[in-house]
């Protein structure tokens, strides 16, 4: 399972219990937060009808990509030491799974996925609303649903964001050749498609990894691993599918009534989505709140990386909700956790998910504008107990800490405007130094030990980097800061932060993994993708050292599609212009947008097609394979806490 990249000789190491210090930390949480109230446990079991025979889901490999009996640990009522009792209960509640009534007509499938699918029972079949993230769990929660209910036919699915945990499982419902033929259509916001493609693909490889972090997948379920992951248990590790939208909504206030079931859309773009919206239903008085309103303090930054969430936006938009339904609103749901009934309590969530974005950005701004740095702000904001103390807005996905951050990040960037931070050395060379000037990596080990004794684990952390990244074979130095991030993770009532944590504390102990993963830029993802969109992408992947000096024309040609652009190297840059051909290119291709697709996912070669006559060249063949040299092929497994 593990392939480390280090030179250094692994020992299998196990995760270090809990030090006395954090077990203290932990205890205190106790006191500090109404753990006395249960209304969440029974509203998270409300309306349950049942679930699935086993607690896996496989492949057609026979796979395990879902495992519900890997959290059986969970059972007990008590948190071990290990685990924040905070975060327990979110993990506890987040094991809730199968299929739940939400109120006449609107059922959700919870627990099979990281997200919910909710189904909408029309006058003669089935509204599918956001089909999970794989195939095969989005096949397995339809199942369910039939299960216990009529095998009514799918007439429509809606795609409430680009989030691919919210449309990757679309061909578990439907077929392609239903949607494309105009038998079942597909709704969603606009700019939908664009949003999603970009978000997993420009920045994919990246993103793929950092997500290995951030949801801990391949951490072991249990008390020392992997709990939760705030949203829901985890990532199906399924077959991620798209079918392009054939209806967009275009504003707020639009309507549309499918198999007799009345909507109203409102558009939420730049909230927890760059293309998002909510739903109502108004013959059901429910609302759709897509992914702006969840049980969680939800990320204005993500830990994966992405750009950062407009908290205005997203304020403004939970306020015209309020506006636009609250008085008319006798339950809210969400594509993650379970719903808020009555209207009285819709509109107390309502309103302190609002203040929540409201008061991070306000006070995030007001320091900013006092001149405190990014690190400064973020240590300094907490929530007013009045928002701090109701359990939907604790920091189970986002944080307060990395939101201000990504506030800070929003407006001003990277720099904190003091000259020693504007072109620091980078992190491996920066290290060597640090050590050298400390005395050398023993002096440093002993006195990390000692701040490691005294629960300095942020510290210990931070110093046992820099002897990482300066001696990166020093296998006690790696086994001290895994140490440190397993306490702090230990500690943690965000389930992303243990997971970052204790991600950080196993590869450090056994190298960076060579394990599969759930793959954002799928074959549909691709397929789908505007040739404007491969040839930006085919731009990041030029490699411009290589490219140095070199200056190519082509024209491609698109037979199938009718399509043609002129692809230009030059000044170490690739260039298009759609519907345009260079009068005397150095050469000119020919070929389909199937093989192009082909080549991308790696089922056939560009060298394999020119041989049997799918792709045609005219002109100086070279040129063309010159500029294909200059392409990086991105590694997906690079190091992130060892240089």
């Amino acid at each position: 399972m593990f392939n480390s990249k280090q030179k250094t000789s692994q020992t299998k190491s196990a995760p270090s219990a809990a030090s006395s210090i954090t077990q203290e930390a932990n205890a205190r949480v106790l006191s500090q937060l109404p753990f006395e109230q249960k209304e969440d446990f029974e509203n998270a079991k409300r309306g349950f009808i049942g679930t699935i025979t086993h607690k896996t889901i496989k492949n057609e490999h026979g796979d395990v990509i879902w495992d519900l009996g890997a959290y059986d640990f969970l059972s007990s009522a008590t948190a071990p030491p290990t685990v924040n009792p905070s975060l327990w209960r979110q993990a506890q509640l987040n094991c809730n799974h199968g299929l739940f009534k939400v109120t006449d007509r609107i059922y959700q499938v919870r627990g099979l996925d990281l997200s919910n699918m909710t189904i909408i029972e029309g006058d003669t079949g089935l509204i599918i609303i956001d089909p999970l993230t794989t195939l095969e769990t989005a096949h397995a929660a339809l199942d369910l649903y039939y299960k216990h209910f009529p095998k009514k036919p799918v007439q429509a699915v809606i795609y409430t964001h680009s989030h691919t945990d919210h449309y990757g499982g679309v061909k578990g419902v439907v077929s392609e050749d239903d949607v494309t033929s105009g038998k079942i259509p597909i709704l969603a916001p606009e700019g939908f498609l664009e949003n999603a493609i970009s978000e997993n693909v420009f920045a994919g490889n990246a993103m793929s990894r950092r997500a290995l972090y951030m949801y801990g997948m391949i951490l072991p379920k249990s008390v020392q691993g992997q709990v939760d992951a705030g949203l829901g248990k985890t990532v199906s590790l399924g077959t991620v599918t798209l079918i392009p939208p054939t209806d967009t909504i275009h504003q707020t206030g639009e309507k549309r009534t499918i198999d007799g079931v009345k909507m109203e859309f409102q558009l939420a773009q730049d909230t927890e989505a760059p293309s998002e919206m909510l739903i109502y239903f108004p013959q059901f008085r429910a609302l759709c709140a897509a992914e702006d309103m969840t049980h969680n303090l939800h990320n204005i930054y993500t830990l994966r990386g992405a750009e950062v969430r407009d908290p205005v936006s997203w304020w403004k938009a939970i306020n015209q909700a309020i506006e636009n339904f609250g008085s008319r609103t006798d339950v809210v749901f969400a594509q993650h956790h379970w719903p808020t009934w009555d209207q009285k309590n819709v509109l107390n969530f309502f309103e302190k998910q609002r203040d929540m974005y409201k008061y991070l950005h306000d006070q995030a701004m007001r320091l900013i504008n006092n001149g405190y740095t990014m690190l400064e702000v973020a240590e300094m904001i907490q929530l007013p107990e009045s928002l701090a103390k109701a359990w939907y807005n604790r920091g189970y996905y986002g944080s307060v800490n990395h939101n201000v951050k990504g506030i800070y990040q929003k407006y001003l960037g990277f720099y904190s405007s003091n000259p020693a931070d504007l072109h620091p050395l980078p992190p491996e060379a920066a290290s060597q130094k640090y050590v050298e000037y400390m005395g050398g990596p023993e002096k440093v080990m002993q006195k990390a030990r000692e701040s490691f004794n005294a629960g300095e684990y942020r510290w210990v952390a931070q110093v046992m980097n820099h002897v990482v990244f300066a001696h990166p074979d020093l296998q006690a130095a790696r086994e001290l800061q895994a140490a440190a991030l397993e306490q702090l993770g230990y500690q943690c009532e965000n389930p992303t932060w243990r997971n970052e944590y204790l991600m950080g504390a196993l590869e450090l102990r056994h190298g960076v993994p060579q394990v599969p993963t759930t793959k954002t830029d799928s074959p549909d993802v691709v397929k789908a993708m505007p040739i404007d969109m491969y040839f930006d992408f085919m731009g990041i992947r030029l490699n411009g050292p290589k490219a140095a000096g070199k200056s190519i024309t082509e024209n491609i040609h698109f037979s199938d599609v009718k399509k043609d652009y002129a692809l230009q190297l030059k000044n170490s840059a690739l260039t298009y212009t759609p519907n345009k051909k260079f009068a005397h290119p150095d050469a000119t291709i020919t070929l389909t947008r199937a093989i192009m697709d082909a080549i991308t996912l790696g089922a056939t070669t560009f060298e394999h097609e020119i041989e049997f006559g799918a792709i045609q060249i005219k002109g100086n063949r070279d040129k063309v394979f010159e500029v294909l040299s200059c392409l990086d092929t991105f590694e997906p497994s690079f190091n992130i806490v060892t240089p």
